[in-house]
């Protein structure tokens, strides 16, 4: 069982970028300051004793899941912004490409979006949650590009006994043939305030709850803006919320184009549109 490589919030980009495509997987110490855990906790922590056991199995019968994040809780900024997470989801996904338009050779890079924020609250008595990949949800195939880079932020220490996630490291690289066995994958046990992030084709799964204690945890996964989000960020978080943030997590939300040509509004920026909505675009009529 292979140890998950850790290192601190301080770490040089590059160091994390290498660890992850190598090994699929990195522990972030200290993710967050004081300050933010403790935010989020007074904002999640009611809503998920509030909050009613998953109904389907492979979300948990005995763990609580709570999405929405941007709309329950005004700390979810500095998370997402993290410039270790950031800046490697750039850095791994952003991959410059070309396309033919006719004669001429365009250069080409996509950009990333926000998909999916969760807030997740394993009880005692929880199984271990079925090994799965991420990306599957858009069908990726393996191996290939990174088209998700997901965290997990520890808001309880997490152990082997109390349903710390568990991950296959290296089993990015894998193809679709392979199955993943529990035997091969190493439990994320990290400090509460903590975070791990993984790569998309990474097996990974919740851990079994063996303890009289819950643990508790927030995710937050970034795409590849050219595919659909897995939470439909429009609905999940209201325009008057949206505006409290800063342009970048706007844009991340999906208020944004995706080179070459996804997501305009009348052929223009939406954000245009959501900063002013008296500025929106004339539709172009016929004379």
């Amino acid at each position: 069982m292979a140890e998950l490589t850790r290192v601190k919030s301080d770490a040089e980009l590059d160091d994390v970028v290498e660890i992850l495509e190598r090994e699929g997987s990195v522990i972030i110490e200290d993710y967050v300051d004081d300050v933010t855990f403790q935010g989020l906790w007074a904002d999640l922590g009611p809503v998920l004793a509030d909050t009613r056991h998953s109904e389907k199995g492979y979300d948990g019968h005995l763990t609580r899941r709570v999405s929405s994040l941007f709309r329950r809780t005004t700390h979810l900024t500095p998370v997402v912004t993290q410039p270790l997470y950031l800046g490697a989801s750039r850095r791994i996904m952003e991959v410059p490409s070309h396309m033919w338009v006719g004669r001429a050779r365009i250069p080409v890079t996509p950009n990333i979006q926000l998909s999916a924020t969760q807030a997740i609250q394993i009880d005692p008595g929880q199984g271990k949650q079925p090994l799965h990949r991420d990306d599957s949800l858009h069908l990726r195939r393996h191996p290939g590009p990174t088209s998700r880079v997901q965290l997990m932020l520890a808001l309880s220490e997490f152990t082997a006994a109390n349903g710390a996630t568990l991950v296959i490291p290296g089993s990015h690289h894998w193809d679709d043939e392979r199955a993943p066995t529990y035997a091969e994958a190493t439990p994320a046990a990290m400090p509460a305030g903590s975070a791990l992030l993984w790569l998309g084709g990474v097996y990974h799964g919740g851990g079994a709850n063996t303890t009289d204690k819950p643990r508790t945890s927030l995710t937050v996964s970034l795409d590849l803006g050219n595919l659909r989000q897995e939470e439909n960020q429009f609905l999940a978080v209201p325009r008057e919320t949206v505006l409290a943030l800063p342009e970048e997590v706007r844009r991340l939300l999906g208020y944004d184009r995706c080179p070459p040509g996804l997501g305009w509004y009348e052929m223009e920026d939406p954000h245009i549109v959501l900063e002013n909505p008296e500025a929106e675009p004339a539709i172009r009529t016929a004379d």
